[in-house]
């Protein structure tokens, strides 16, 4: 499936190649650092997903889920805040391991499962206030992001990610081609 792009949401060119990127961004941002890459967590814990999150994972607004944020840096700097909405029947069975994912990075868990399938890609725009206060500060406007719904049966996993200046609109940064 392609990436829905609506024509009003026309990202920089700079950064299109990795907002339509349908394969995982962990070993993309992996390769292109070098191998300098890390993982930072902000923030674990369960509570309920946003109105957004849970229309796009299918669930009751009520219902809670394990909700992740992270940074993944690249050569010590920040180039992407991700947030995943983790529902519990995802945790409930074989995935059950997710729950203690401490610094590793979900992307490469998600990709490495050939049972687990990913949805269309969704491009968007990020505004500030709902960036945490530490990554917000970094931009001037909104940010352009991408969601996905990774699906594992019938359950589902929410992973945004948003691109942060110091990848997203540096021309040095511009993915090469795989």
């Amino acid at each position: 499936m392609k990436p829905q792009v609506s024509p009003r949401l026309q990202p920089p060119a700079a950064l299109k190649g990795w907002l339509l990127d349908r394969g995982s961004l962990t070993k993309r941002l992996q390769r292109h650092s070098g191998g300098a890459f890390a993982v930072t967590v902000l923030r674990q814990q369960w509570q309920r997903p946003r109105l957004d999150e849970a229309q796009a994972l299918g669930i009751p607004p009520a219902q809670y889920a394990l909700v992740r944020e992270v940074i993944l840096h690249g050569r010590g700097e920040p180039w992407v805040y991700a947030r995943s909405v983790l529902p519990l029947p995802v945790l409930a069975g074989p995935l059950r391991f997710l729950r203690q994912l401490d610094n590793r990075p979900l992307g490469a868990l998600l990709f490495g499962n050939p049972a687990i399938r990913r949805g269309p890609v969704v491009l968007q725009r990020w505004p500030q206030a709902l960036l945490p206060p530490t990554v917000g500060q970094q931009a001037a406007g909104p940010l352009w992001g991408r969601y996905s719904v990774f699906r594992y049966g019938a359950s589902g996993i929410l992973v945004s990610e948003v691109f942060l200046p110091c990848l997203a609109y540096n021309a040095s940064h511009e993915p090469s081609p795989d």
